[in-house]
């Protein structure tokens, strides 16, 4: 089952196709962010966190760089740089029974990435907080 969720995943990242993403999580999914101290609940608020992750990081020079599964989960360490910040992290994925994403943690070091990485992600957030229904595909 962890073969499917992060093939949805890693489609979803070179693809940006929004069905293949919402299709990836299950309907209770939680994401657990390295700067928003409540875990985030539920398929539209997983999929809204995300789609923005990969459009602030999904740049030139983002690369996955690692990978270690286990029956029921998967941490994926990855790679990127913005405005000259160099920036490294692991997806902390965990995978139901039905082969969907039901956590997914996220940690970013250094210190100065994360903070960019907050400040970027909290633009992309505002920009679609207006948006109704704009997590579904």
């Amino acid at each position: 089952m962890t073969m499917i969720a992060l093939d949805r995943w890693y489609d979803y990242v070179k693809s940006r196709d929004r069905a293949t993403l919402w299709d990836a999580i299950h309907p209770d999914a939680v994401f657990e962010s390295p700067v928003v101290y409540t875990p985030q609940r539920g398929r539209d608020l997983v999929f809204k966190y995300l789609a923005s992750a990969v459009k602030v990081l999904g740049r030139p020079g983002f690369a996955f760089v690692g990978e270690w599964r286990n029956d029921t989960g998967a941490v994926v360490e990855f790679e990127g740089e913005i405005d000259g910040i160099r920036i490294n992290g692991v997806d902390m994925i965990t995978v139901g029974e039905d082969g969907r994403i039901t956590n997914f943690k996220v940690m970013v070091r250094p210190l100065k990435a994360m903070n960019l990485l907050h400040q970027l992600m909290g633009e992309q957030l505002m920009s679609h907080a207006g948006d109704s229904g704009a997590a579904r595909p």
